[in-house]
This record gives C-alpha cells, structure tokens and sequence, in this order.
C-alpha cells in the first residue's frame, strides 16, 4: 500500500472545490511532493455524496469510500473535511460550515449568517473560535484495503466585520491566534504555515514519506 516509487503519482481529491484543490496541491508541493492532483469533477458528483456524519473525520470518510468506485484504480483518493468552530455557538457551524446558510449557500452567505449570529454575542472574548481540517486517504484500489486519515487545527478568534479579498469560506473573518491578520489578508505561504490545513499537510506528508 505505498505510493509509486516515479513521481508524481496521482490523487484525485474528493471535492470540486477548485480553491480547496489549489491550496492542497500548493501545499503539497511546497511540502516537495510532486503530485499529479485532479478533482473529483471529471470522475463523479460530490453532491450526491451523503454528508450526514457527526464529526469531519466521518465526513472525510464518506467522501473518499464515495469517489474511490469512479476514480482510476491507480490513482490515490484524497479527501478533506473542514470547518469553523466557534465556541460561543456550541461549535456550530462545524460540520456544517460549508452548508450553515442553506444547502445551496455560498461563502458570502454564510459569513453574513455567522455575522449575524455573532452580533448577538458582542464581548470579543466570546469571539474564540477554531478551523479544523479532517483527511482521508484511501489507497489505490490496485493495492488492496487500507487507508490513513489525520487532522489539523488553528485556535484564532472572528471579527466583527470581512478583512482581505484572498482565501474563501469563512477566511476574511478569522485571524488565527498570535496574528493580527485574517487568513484573506495573508499571503498563501503564510496561511498554509498556519492553518489547519497545512497542519494536516504536515502530518499526510510525514506518513507518505515513511511508506517503504
């Protein structure tokens, strides 16, 4: 169950998410793994994938034994589960984030919602919140059952009002702990040093590169 030994070797991601799919292939090769990565657009429809589980660890897992029927047998299925949560509103809207608004949401949406939420919580200290980022890897269906999964996390807080035109979702609103910027604000090779995603690059690097 190890990768090919000839670079890069492919991965399709369970997501058609292209913003996701960027930052993860940067991070990746940033992280010196040549990479061949591919949505999982031209494969399947992630929307028919049932998301219903309690915790970003079940839903990554959802999404990858979804797509591993219609991705190339060759090919490693990478899927990533994220959110925010924000403590004041019982971690809501975890996993939940990227549907808080509505099924059909979009990031501006459900910022507005989160926005509004917190307005009826004006103390900055109750602002505390978090991004957490679940992977699942299955691999190639030619090497047999198996898989690997990590997490990563970033503690911040949320501003009152948007800040930055870069990142997506919930990013011009969180400014990670330590930071005075919000993740829309940074530069993509300091955003992918500090959050929760490139913290779970971190450790699905460390475990690629140990595989014999």
């Amino acid at each position: 169950m190890s990768p090919p030994s000839s670079p890069p070797f492919p991965i399709v991601l369970a997501s058609g998410n292209a913003h996701k799919a960027r930052e993860i292939a940067e991070g990746l090769a940033i992280r010196g793994l040549p990479v061949q990565l591919e949505t999982a657009l031209g494969y399947a429809r992630m929307a028919d994938c049932v998301e219903d589980g309690a915790t970003f660890r079940a839903n990554a897992y959802r999404k990858a034994h979804f797509l591993r029927p219609f991705a190339p047998a060759t090919a490693w299925v990478l899927a990533d589960d994220s959110g925010l949560e924000v403590d004041v509103l019982g971690g809501a809207p975890g996993v939940r984030s990227a549907r808080f608004a509505g099924e059909d949401a979009s990031d501006a949406d459900n910022r507005a919602l989160l926005l509004a939420r917190l307005r009826e919580h004006p103390d900055p200290a109750a602002r505390i919140a978090r991004f957490r980022c679940h992977f699942a890897l299955l691999p190639p269906a030619t090497d047999g059952p198996g898989g690997y999964d990590c997490e990563g996390t970033v503690e911040g807080h949320l501003l009152a009002a948007e800040r930055g035109e870069g990142g997506f979702g919930y990013d011009p609103l969180f400014v990670p702990a330590g930071e005075s910027r919000t993740f829309a604000e940074m530069e993509p090779a300091r955003k992918d040093r500090l959050s929760h995603r490139g913290r779970a690059l971190d450790a699905l690097t460390a475990w690629l590169r140990q595989r014999p």
